[in-house]
């Protein structure tokens, strides 16, 4: 049994290194059972394709991370604190875990059925509790009234576009990998401001 772990484990990491270096599309199920030290018929027994073994990691990400971001979005917060602590906490998974964006990305470039498919990318989406508090709170007038769905995508975007570029905001600025990460820590403080401004009674 423990052997067999190893092996599965060994192919979640081979994936996940070609992944994050060539992306989805441009890695072979032969390379990653040769990174990973094992023969193409016993990577095919395991996963019988590279699309069920990305599912495989990609649902492991999410479930990994996703959890605390539902939870905070579902809470009894003030809807101020709540933005800032879900920003706080989605900029540091994305942080910590690089190859999310780019396994959304890759996701997003596919078909409309394949996101439907994947129940697990919903969890990285609003909830109806966030949905209702948004509505309710600019019905009673303690915020501007706003789409929701506007204003999640705004809230995603400005979480994530900046991991999404990351080269470009590097060669630009020419940042150093740890002065990239000093950006993003201000970017935390930077974006839940932004976001309640939005919401501020004009």
């Amino acid at each position: 049994m423990a052997k067999l772990k190893n092996t599965e484990q060994k192919i979640f990491d081979a994936a996940t290194d070609l992944f994050l270096e060539k992306g989805v599309d441009r890695t072979s199920v032969r390379e990653i059972a040769t990174r990973a030290g094992i023969n193409l018929a016993l990577m095919n027994y395991y996963f019988r394709s590279k699309e069920n073994l990305f599912d495989a990691i990609f649902t492991q990400l999410v479930k990994q991370n996703s959890e605390e971001l539902i939870r905070v979005l579902d809470s009894d917060l003030e809807l101020h604190e709540k933005i800032r602590q879900y920003v706080h906490i989605y900029i540091d998974m994305l942080s910590e875990n690089p190859l999310l964006v780019s396994f959304v990305m890759s996701i997003l470039h596919r078909s409309r059925e394949r996101i439907t498919e994947m129940k697990a990318i919903s969890s990285l989406y609003a909830t109806d509790q966030f949905t209702r508090q948004l509505i309710d709170e600019g019905k009673k007038g303690n915020i501007r009234r706003t789409n929701p769905t506007h204003f999640f995508v705004d809230m995603l975007s400005l979480i994530a576009f900046p991991f999404a570029i990351k080269m470009l905001v590097m060669d630009k600025n020419n940042f150093t990998e740890k002065e990239f990460q000093e950006f993003i820590k201000e970017r935390k403080e930077r974006v839940p401001e932004m976001l309640i401004d939005s919401l501020r009674l004009r």
